[in-house]
């Protein structure tokens, strides 16, 4: 006999989402500890884990109100994400009262904070008595009210004075699903077909292979997708391939890098718009170097994996060198915030500068690498100034052989300038990127 699944019990979710919180404010990643969760828990985690990481910065200052002596971390977690949850009753999946009780039955069943329950329902239930007055006393706060930390608002502050806020309020809502449509097989008016003959919504064209669907599905559900004729990849992403590609000689077979290429989205790219390239593929981490190979194998497309550091050539290259490097440099992610929304209690003010050092090394190790008259693009999905212009205004300075070609810049959501450019309404809702496409100098006659 076939049994009914149970759902789990709200306090169970609660206990695993304020591990979460407790483990993000420590330094992990929420995707790792995600895929920690029991496989049943493990949606509904997530989704109150999203919400409390994009509501932290409210649920921290009135825990303070609440409770000015900061209480041990567990405790603490589990009070923030019940306040995240609930200080916003337009917005809180379960009723205040139920988020009380079932937050204090959390708080019970674990050894880590069962002395501290009756702390725990007092501090709630004098939120829910006195809401209006600490909700009003914690809206000048500016990490409150915009629910990330202070030097974070302060540094787009200064990149962006005209459209600070509007970032922040974007950064808030959850992101799009945009698909790639493997154009070599079918047009993106076809796969739309495809998806409405499937029974979903066909989505929004975006930019030159993307559609951008009303609402997320599982993978699963995709026509195609298993084939390879579809893969999910935000509508800037899709610039990358096509960005090098331009203006490379189209007749002969070009031998490309992709420097830091997992989880592999760009390299089945590019093999996608070029299938005779040689493409190399690196990755410093084993385990993500095979997510490299399931997507390659997925897109039916091959590409020369290896396991190495791109800021080392000296371990890896061959001597033969390339017509075209593409280079995701690490960064902040600080333009992936809504679908990663932990990523900004996890960066420290200091991050930005030291990535963009390290960004520079990879500079300076791979154009040599690169043929006269090739290509390097740079990209970031990073907001920060300090990972994109600067980075290569500095080498620009540092290297004569380099030239700057027309590029993107910095790309944020449509209607917004940036840098002289403005955001693309032809790409639908889409991350924050920035893109410098560089020109080696051929050489002399």
């Amino acid at each position: 006999m076939k049994t009914q699944a149970q759902t789990p019990a709200l306090w169970q979710l609660l206990q695993y989402t304020a591990s979460a919180v407790q483990g993000t404010l420590a330094g992990k990643s929420l995707t790792a500890q995600l895929e920690a969760v029991p496989p049943t828990l493990r949606p509904g985690v997530q989704a109150l884990s999203f919400q409390v990481m994009r509501q932290l910065g409210r649920a921290r200052a009135l825990r303070a109100l609440l409770a000015p002596r900061k209480p041990p971390p567990a405790v603490d977690a589990l009070l923030c994400s019940a306040l995240a949850l609930c200080w916003d009753e337009s917005r809180s999946p379960y009723p205040g009262h139920t988020l009380v009780s079932q937050t204090v039955e959390a708080a019970r069943r674990q050894r880590q904070t069962q002395a501290q329950a009756g702390f725990v329902n007092a501090c709630l239930r004098r939120f829910l008595r006195e809401r209006e007055t600490l909700l009003t006393r914690t809206q000048d706060d500016p990490q409150a009210r915009w629910n990330h930390p202070l030097w974070w608002i302060e540094r787009l502050q200064r990149d962006y004075p005209q459209h600070w806020t509007a970032l922040l309020e974007q950064a808030q809502k959850p992101a799009p699903m945009t698909l790639r449509v493997n154009r070599q097989r079918q047009s993106v008016a076809s796969y739309q077909e495809r998806l409405q003959a499937t029974g979903l919504a066909a989505g929004q064209a975006v930019g030159a292979s993307g559609v951008q669907l009303q609402q997320a599905v599982a993978v699963h559900q995709l026509p195609g997708f298993e084939g390879g004729d579809v893969s999910v990849q935000d509508a800037a992403a899709q610039l990358a391939a096509p960005l090098l590609l331009q203006g490379l000689p189209a007749q002969q077979p070009l031998r490309v890098l992709d420097a830091c290429a997992a989880p592999g989205g760009k390299t089945g790219h590019l093999l996608e718009l070029r299938p005779d390239a040689e493409v190399v593929a690196l990755e410093i981490d084993a385990s993500r170097c095979e997510r490299i190979h399931q997507n390659l194998r997925r897109l039916s497309v091959h590409a020369e994996v290896r396991q190495a550091d791109a800021s080392q050539p000296q371990a890896w290259w061959d001597g033969r060198s390339f017509d075209a490097i593409l280079l995701d440099a690490p960064c902040t992610a600080s333009g992936i915030v809504r679908r990663h929304p932990d990523v900004r209690w996890l960066r420290r003010p200091e991050d930005s500068a030291q990535l963009a050092r390290t960004q520079a090394a990879l500079l300076d190790a791979l154009w040599p690498l690169l043929v006269p008259g090739g290509r390097l693009l740079y990209c970031t999905c990073s907001l920060f100034r300090t990972e994109g212009d600067e980075v290569i205004q500095a080498f620009l300075a540092r290297n004569t052989q380099a030239s700057l070609c027309p590029s993107p810049g910095h790309l944020i959501p449509a209607g917004m300038p940036a840098g002289g450019a403005v955001g693309d309404n032809a790409l639908g809702e889409h991350d924050c990127f920035y893109y410098a496409l560089l020109e080696k100098a051929a050489s002399p006659a």
